[in-house]
């Protein structure tokens, strides 16, 4: 599906739901359930492609690789994390533009300092907000279509407080913003202040463990969100999977024991496409 088929789901009633994906595998197996949008999140692209914290390590020729195999793969609307753009206004219109050519439908852009830090870990600092509008204005002007949606995030209000945080979302929107992601707000009544302060699509960052409480669809529709990313709750649970798969192995020797559910093998091949492979081989292999 096109940057505009997300364009256009946004302008109609309800919540937009983008589960986190992080790898090719997870691409693939979220794309099979029809989701108005995916969210490449930077936390689990970073982590799984490099094994490394999201804290600026990752550059743009790392991430933008990585847009365009899942979003070339995906038939649903990708979101991808672009960080703070990877450097100055020219590397922010290069990002734009890099991240629109590999096929992502919006950009999430960031106006931390660099070295980044993933949002609702401490010790995260931002530019001047007149520094990030400028970036906004760049890369508003730099995507070659309006479809090509730009997400401006703020992570003023953990050092700076929720009235920064709000003033920094309305000169963002102001600059060509398309949505606004106030990051994390510390309760349900500072998201409800975020959601009557603006008439703009909101993105709410559903993070579990993290600093703002996970709400239901119907909560988070009330208060005026119209996209939710859920980054990393497939990712807690893979890892908390494999955990217990492997601490299994080490205590037993075996699989035998293991209590995890375990996809079956033919339908893990069937999701990586091997029954393609097979129909090939038929036509073309054998004799």
């Amino acid at each position: 599906m096109s940057a505009h088929s997300l364009k256009d789901r946004l302008s109609q009633p309800g919540l937009v739901i983008a589960p986190g994906v992080f790898d090719m595998v997870s691409l693939r197996l979220a794309d099979t359930f029809g989701f108005d949008a995916l969210y490449m999140t930077g936390f689990g692209t970073v982590a799984s492609h490099m094994g490394l914290p999201d804290a600026g390590l990752a550059t743009y020729a790392d991430m933008v690789g990585r847009v365009s195999a899942m979003a070339g793969m995906a038939r649903t609307p990708l979101i991808a994390d672009g960080d703070t753009g990877y450097g100055g206004l020219l590397n922010v219109r290069h990002t734009v533009q890099g991240y629109e050519a590999a096929g992502a439908a919006a950009i999430q852009l960031e106006d931390q300092e660099f070295p980044k830090k993933c949002g609702h870990t401490p010790g995260r600092r931002v530019i001047p907000m007149e520094d990030m509008v400028r970036k906004i204005r760049v890369a508003a002007d730099a995507r070659r279509s309006k479809d090509f949606l730009i997400i401006a995030r703020t992570d003023a209000r953990t050092t700076l407080g929720l009235d920064e945080a709000l003033r920094r979302a309305e000169a963002y929107a102001k600059a060509g913003a398309d949505i606004l992601f106030v990051e994390s707000p510390e309760s349900e009544e500072e998201m409800r202040t975020i959601g009557r302060t603006f008439h703009q699509p909101l993105l709410a960052n559903m993070v579990e463990g993290g600093r703002t409480p996970v709400l239901s669809r119907q909560d988070l529709e009330s208060i005026g969100y119209k996209l939710a990313i859920f980054p990393i709750t497939a990712m807690l649970a893979a890892v908390q999977a494999m955990k217990t798969v492997y601490e299994g192995f080490q205590q037993h020797g075996s699989s035998t024991a293991t209590q995890v559910p375990l996809m079956p093998f033919a339908d893990l091949t069937r999701l990586m496409g091997f029954e393609d492979v097979w129909a090939f081989e038929k036509r073309y292999v054998e004799t």
